[in-house]
């Protein structure tokens, strides 16, 4: 441990325990039941704790209530976030009588935005990602005399999110690892600490996007790999992890691994589908590393935490569709046929007769090549892939021109 590690103020596993006392009459105790089928689908035994079902959609309020809780009577208080943290201290700054600011980077989902100011904040929109925003709050604070309540750097904020880990090992207690989406590093740190002071050996595993690694780079203590930009898991964009949180981490040996957005992306989709969920990107972290690092997790008992749901549904949308087109379910397909009568009928019923279905027609009759021919796109229902293979071969078994698009 270095120098500056050492000076890091500490985080025991008696203070998770009373404020799971101090929080535990607002903050409700989550559910953490085991998937089945993706269970089936890792291969390990995979508990998930929905922390996606909290009223401000994330676990968040727990360490947020936990902070605000030392707040004098009455003042003002001020933090940045992305979006959970935001609407955590939000709501229960309001629950306490505190009048709260949350400074959010300008591309903030517009779901997390309303949301905040839906608690009762006053919302501020400036900074390019979470660490300009957090420059502009200090300043907030210093200029209007405002309590600072930082999202994850913070012994107090560690302690409510730790509180997660205390649940999960009570009911599951041979639990061998416990999985978490990794930002600035405050729920794997108080999970961490839970995990040390348990009776059996339990291993946690932070997890973070390709495009900010930003703890897994300084734990590794290798350059910066950041990529930056536009995440599917704005939750955890963060570029500068915690000084505290990365002591904490070092300190109790947590593994953090770098996931791909599209690994990401799926395991929004199969929560959606199999567990009937809906997480945002941080909230699928921890499977989407289930899924890209399968060796790891074989055979263990593994928690993971959705840590959010508080995606924007144009997004999940999206996400949703692309799913089903990676699993050949949703498919695009160019026709060109004779300008004659009968031939949409035809492409309809041969593909009908494929047990397929058609979701949506594009019919362009400019875009041909010829005088007296004309194009359809088709959105089909299919299976899987070799379904729509199958329909592709019908159509051109038929004497039509096919092809299936990408897309």
């Amino acid at each position: 441990m270095t120098s500056s590690e050492a000076d890091q103020p500490t985080v025991t596993v008696s203070d998770l325990r009373a404020a799971h006392a101090r929080i535990g009459d607002v903050i409700q105790r989550s559910p953490f039941t085991i998937s089945h089928t993706l269970s089936s689908i890792i291969g390990a035994e995979v508990h998930l704790k929905f922390e996606n079902l909290q009223y401000t959609g994330s676990f968040k309020g727990r360490g947020a209530r936990n902070r605000l809780l030392d707040v004098a009577p009455g003042r003002g208080v001020i933090a940045m976030s992305a979006g959970n943290h935001a609407q955590g201290v939000a709501h229960h700054g309001a629950l306490l009588g505190l009048p709260t600011t949350i400074v959010m980077p300008e591309n903030t989902p517009f779901v997390k935005v309303a949301r905040t100011r839906y608690h009762g904040a006053e919302v501020v929109l400036q900074g390019a990602d979470v660490m300009e925003s957090a420059q502009r709050a200090r300043e907030l604070a210093e200029e209007h005399d405002l309590e600072f309540i930082h999202p994850f750097d913070d012994p107090v904020v560690i302690a409510g999110q730790g509180t997660i880990g205390l649940e999960m090992l009570e009911e599951v207690p041979d639990l061998d690892m416990i999985v978490a989406a990794v930002g600035g590093g405050g729920l794997a740190s108080g999970l961490a600490i839970a995990a040390a002071a348990h009776d059996s050996s339990v291993n946690v595993i932070g997890v973070q996007t390709e495009r900010y690694p930003s703890m897994a780079d300084r734990l590794e203590s290798r350059p910066s790999t950041a990529v930056g930009g536009s995440t599917i898991a704005d939750g955890i964009a963060v570029t500068e992890p915690g000084e505290i949180t990365s002591a904490i981490l070092a300190e109790h040996d947590v593994e953090v691994l770098v996931v791909s957005e599209a690994a990401i992306e799926e395991a929004i989709a199969m929560l959606l589908e199999i567990e009937k969920t809906v997480v945002e990107g941080a909230g699928a972290a921890g499977l989407a590393a289930l899924m890209e690092y399968p060796d790891v997790f074989a055979g263990k008992k593994v928690g993971v935490v959705l840590c959010g749901g508080n995606i924007d549904p144009r997004t999940l949308a999206v996400v949703t569709l692309r799913g089903l087109a990676n699993q050949g379910r949703l498919n695009r397909i160019r026709v060109e046929l004779d300008d004659t009568p009968g031939r949409l009928s035809l492409v309809s019923q041969l593909i009908a007769d494929s047990a397929a279905n058609v979701v949506q027609v594009d019919h362009d009759g400019l875009g041909s090549t010829g005088a007296r021919s004309t194009i359809l796109e088709l959105r089909i229902d299919t299976l899987d892939e070799e379904h729509a293979d199958r329909v592709l071969q019908r159509l051109l078994d038929n004497g039509l021109t096919a092809e299936l698009l990408p897309w």
